[in-house]
């Protein structure tokens, strides 16, 4: 297993649009333990491939505090259960060191493929529904300060890129 690099907001590479996995085999077995390895050691609970800039429909979950429930969505679908929308404050290990309130349907009905390309159906509500919603967004190449007003976002990326300056002036 290895340590992928998270991209961070603004890259670009962020809002590339990801494409349907075609067989779930090896390297994308192995993609998974690493994103796994990845999203543990930020540490976070959930990560999406085009993250590490990887741009296949693949996104890894993990909502247990003992690492014990990790979740593998693969080409997955989302339906929304209900109309209701819940407000939670929302972090991104694309976005480190900012959280945000956002509102998202709390019900929905996720259909994907699992580590075995087996098809797997499930309904989420609350924070793992919230989960999915946020990485889902990444695979179509959106953010979570994307939901922001203008003024928020400008900060954010400002602050990012200001952090990112300094550290290329540390190497």
């Amino acid at each position: 297993m290895a340590l992928l690099t998270i991209l961070e907001f603004p890259d670009p590479r962020l809002r590339t649009i990801a494409e349907p996995v075609e067989q779930v085999d090896d390297e994308i077995r192995q993609l998974i333990d690493d994103m796994f390895e990845t999203m543990y050691d930020a540490p976070g609970i959930g990560l999406a491939a085009t993250q590490v800039n990887v741009h296949k429909q693949v996104i890894v979950i993990d909502l247990s505090e003992d690492r014990s429930e990790p979740l593998v969505l693969i080409n997955p679908k989302v339906t929304l259960l209900a109309d209701e929308l819940e407000e939670m404050q929302e972090g991104c290990l694309s976005v480190p060191g900012f959280y945000e309130t956002v509102e998202r349907p709390n019900r929905i009905r996720v259909e994907c493929l699992n580590r075995q390309g087996e098809t797997q159906i499930f309904e989420a509500e609350g924070l793992l529904a919230v989960c999915v919603q946020h990485e889902m967004d990444h695979l179509n190449g959106k953010l979570f300060v994307d939901y922001l007003s203008n003024l928020k976002r400008t900060r954010i990326r400002s602050k990012l890129e200001k952090k990112h300056k300094q550290e290329q002036l540390q190497h």
